[in-house]
């Protein structure tokens, strides 16, 4: 059963499936959308369960000096979040008060904390990794999951401003980490058939601002260092939305943290992120909003 007219988002609150809370891209979600996030997360972990990764579950925030040491401002100032809290006393609290009780601006009392919100669910894994010292022959496999920020509010449902990411991440030698990529390639193609879910693979870019962000986005692109699966959700323009992206950096993140492998030559890195609530808006908008109805090969998939 398609979801093939009316506002979709509009659909997901009237049936209960999400929970307007008065910000655009800042949602609550049903217990039904929750059991469904939960089977897509069970079947990832159950096809990247060979790889032995090291689990590491991240909360979402980290260190700000992490953050800004990552470059993420330098490409994405439009989208980062940091946490601010109040340092003030008595008197400043007074005003404080004051201001609420007017209805006007308080938030010039409140200072920027060490906390940053995570932009995605990799980024504190780098410097952790690298405070360890160098990588194994081996290299190094981790499964990531984090609630994430993007400051971009929408009235599209894919493009949350608070979402969670399932990772996988590859450290190692230039060969470890494309083979990584290619075989996370395949295999998230394979799940996403197995939905039932018409998808496009196509060579993509990161959203980087500003004039140079230009620049780095069509080397992006000519290096072919990004692939991203889109399914079709409700975006204003009719495309479909990326749901899985493939992510090839290179030595950036070995280079900006120091990450070795044995022989001391800078680590690459390389991820396959599975957008969590893009993937379960996906299969409603696919199969309709009632689970009870989708078809026998997708429950069979998510529920066994």
């Amino acid at each position: 059963m398609c979801m093939v007219c009316g506002n979709f988002l509009d659909s997901l609150f009237t049936k209960g499936l999400l929970i307007d809370m008065g910000v655009e891209g800042l949602y609550g979600r049903s217990g039904i959308f929750e059991d469904v996030v939960e089977r897509l997360t069970a079947l990832i972990t159950r096809i990247g369960k060979d790889g032995d990764a090291e689990v590491i579950r991240f909360p979402p925030g980290m260190n700000r000096k992490d953050f800004e040491r990552s470059g993420y401002l330098k490409g994405f100032p439009q989208l980062a979040g940091t946490i601010h809290s109040f340092e003030g006393g008595d008197k400043e609290h007074a005003t404080l008060l004051e201001k609420l009780h007017a209805n006007v601006d308080w938030t010039d009392s409140q200072e920027i904390t060490d906390v940053a919100l995570m932009p995605a669910a990799c980024y504190p894994l780098y410097p952790v990794v690298a405070r360890r010292g160098a990588l194994p022959k081996t290299g190094g496999l981790y499964d990531i999951y984090s609630y994430c920020f993007r400051h971009e509010p929408s009235r599209d449902p894919g493009r949350m401003q608070m979402f969670r990411q399932r990772e996988y991440v590859r450290i190692g030698t230039p060969e470890q980490v494309v083979a990584f990529r290619e075989l996370w390639l395949q295999r998230a193609q394979e799940m996403i058939a197995l939905l039932e879910m018409p998808f496009a693979l196509e060579v993509a870019n990161d959203p980087f601002f500003g004039r140079a962000g230009r620049m780095m986005a069509a080397s992006q692109r000519d290096q072919e260092l990004k692939f991203e699966l889109l399914i079709r959700i409700d975006s204003p323009e009719n495309k479909p939305t990326a749901c899985i992206s493939f992510n090839y950096h290179q030595d950036h993140f070995g280079a900006n943290w120091g990450i070795k492998n044995e022989e001391g030559a800078t680590a690459h890195t390389a991820c396959v992120g599975f957008g969590m609530e893009r993937c379960t808006l996906a299969l409603f908008k696919t199969h309709g909003l009632d689970v009870d109805l989708w078809p026998h090969g997708v429950r069979d998939a998510l529920w066994g």
